[in-house]
C-alpha cells in the first residue's frame, strides 16, 4: 500500500467551505465571457435528469453561476461544435469533449462486462452501426423504436443495441432532442485527436481524480470518488500521483486532499445568491453537504407524497456562502409558486425572496406566490420581501 505524506496544511471549516464554493464557481465574479462552456469545463460534469419544474437541471447549473443566461443558449453551448458529449460519470452527465480519453477505463469495463439486464438480439448491434453510418445522427425511435411496450424498462432490441454501443464508446450521444438521446458514430462526433482509448486504466483514474479535486477544491476520499463515481480503492491507487496535496480540515475528522492552486490564494469575492438544482454538483454528495454546510439535503421526488418533508423538488437556497433554506417550486402560467419554503430563521427571508424573484424572471414568470412556509410566522415577512422586489 502506498504511504501518503502527512498533511502540512491545516484549513478551518470556513476555509474549506469557501474553497469549495470558489472551486464550484459560486464565489467570485463569474466568467461571463467563457459562458456556459466555461462552466462545464470548470465543473467537469453537469448532471442530466428528466425532472423539469423551473427548468431541467443542466440548465439550472449554469444559471446558478452566471445568472439569467438564455435557455436556448445553454443548449446550444453544450451541443454545438463537438464541444461536449453525454456519458456515465457521476450519473448521466454532459462532459467536456476533452474528457473523452479519460473514460477509456469505463468503456473497457463495459466491453468486458459479462452480464446485462437486457439481452442483445442477434444482429441488432451491427444493424444500428450500419444505419447510423448511412443516415447520420438519429434517435432510438428513428433507428426503429425505443420500447417494445409502454413500460419504460421494456427496451426494444434497437434501443438495447444503441445503448450498448454508447457504453462501449462506438456511439456517442451528441444532443438531447425533446429529451430523447440523439446518437452518432464516435468517429464522426469526437475530434480525431481525442478519439482513442490509449490511456491505461491507471492514467484515466489519475486524471479523473485530479480533475475531481480541482472541481471540489478540497475533499475527502469519498468526496473525490463520488464526483465521477469511482471506487474508493481506485482513488487510493492513484491519489499519491494525482497532484492533489493532503490537508487537514478542522472538524472533518478524516483525511482530505486539496487542489494546490486552490490553496495558493485565499478565496474572496462576491457570493452568489441563487436557487440550486438538487442535482447541482455543489451538493451532489449528501455527507459532504452536511459536513461543509451543516445542511441535510435529500431529493424527495421519488419519495411517496405523504412521506415528503420538504417537497417534490426542494431547491436549496445559497446566499452568503451558506445554504439558508429550501424552496419547492411550481409554475402556474406566468406565476412562480413557492409551494413550500423552509427558512433558516428570519434573516434568510431577503435572500430567499431574491432567489425566487430572479428565478421567476429567468423562466418568464412575472409574479411569485408564496404558499406554505414551515415556520408560519415567517410567511408574511417573506411575502413582503418578494412583493418589494417585484415592485
Amino acid at each position: 500500500m502506498t504511504t501518503l505524506p502527512r498533511p502540512t496544511t491545516t484549513l478551518t471549516a470556513d476555509d474549506a467551505r469557501r474553497i469549495a464554493l470558489r472551486a464550484q464557481g459560486l464565489l467570485g465574479a463569474p466568467d461571463r465571457r467563457a459562458g456556459v462552456r466555461g462552466v462545464l469545463r470548470h465543473l467537469g460534469a453537469v448532471q442530466l435528469d428528466t425532472i423539469s419544474v423551473l427548468a431541467r437541471s443542466h440548465e439550472l447549473v449554469p444559471y446558478a453561476r452566471l445568472g439569467a443566461v438564455g435557455r436556448k443558449a445553454v443548449e446550444a453551448a453544450y451541443w454545438t461544435d463537438a464541444h461536449a458529449f453525454e456519458y456515465w460519470s457521476h450519473a448521466a452527465c454532459i462532459l467536456p469533449i476533452e474528457e473523452w480519453p479519460h473514460f477509456a477505463f469505463r468503456r473497457r469495463a463495459y466491453r468486458d462486462r459479462p452480464h446485462w439486464h437486457h439481452e442483445l438480439p442477434d444482429g441488432a448491434y451491427d444493424q444500428v452501426i450500419k444505419q447510423l453510418r448511412a443516415e447520420g445522427p438519429l434517435t432510438a425511435t428513428e433507428l426503429g423504436g425505443a420500447k417494445k411496450t409502454n413500460d419504460w424498462w421494456d427496451w426494444s432490441g434497437t434501443k438495447v443495441a444503441v445503448e450498448r454501443a454508447l457504453m462501449y464508446g462506438e456511439v456517442v450521444c451528441v444532443e438531447r432532442r425533446g429529451w430523447k438521446r440523439v446518437y452518432d458514430l464516435a468517429e464522426r462526433a469526437v475530434p480525431a485527436a481525442l478519439l482513442h482509448d490509449e490511456l491505461d486504466d491507471a492514467e484515466c483514474l489519475r486524471r479523473l481524480v485530479r480533475l475531481a479535486g480541482e472541481s471540489l477544491g478540497v475533499g475527502t476520499r469519498a468526496d473525490i470518488a463520488d464526483y465521477h463515481r469511482l471506487k474508493g480503492e481506485q482513488v487510493d491507487a492513484v491519489i499519491a500521483d494525482s497532484g492533489l496535496v493532503p490537508v487537514e480540515v478542522e472538524g472533518w475528522g478524516r483525511p482530505a486532499w486539496a487542489d494546490p492552486a486552490a490553496l495558493a490564494t485565499p478565496p474572496r469575492g462576491r457570493h452568489r445568491t441563487t436557487l440550486l438544482s438538487p442535482f447541482d454538483s455543489l451538493i451532489w454528495e449528501r455527507a459532504r453537504t452536511e459536513r461543509i454546510f451543516g445542511f441535510t439535503h435529500r431529493l424527495e421526488a421519488y419519495v411517496p407524497r405523504p412521506k415528503r418533508v420538504y417537497g417534490y423538488f426542494a431547491m436549496p437556497v445559497l446566499a452568503g456562502g451558506r445554504l439558508v433554506g429550501r424552496v419547492d417550486p411550481a409554475r402556474e402560467g406566468r406565476t412562480l409558486v413557492a409551494k413550500q419554503v423552509t427558512l433558516d430563521g428570519p434573516k434568510a427571508a431577503p435572500a430567499v425572496a431574491q432567489g425566487l424573484v430572479e428565478a421567476a424572471a429567468w423562466v418568464g414568470c412575472t409574479n411569485v406566490r408564496v404558499e406554505r412556509v414551515d415556520a408560519p410566522e415567517l410567511r408574511e415577512p417573506l411575502a413582503r420581501e418578494v412583493a418589494g422586489l417585484l415592485g
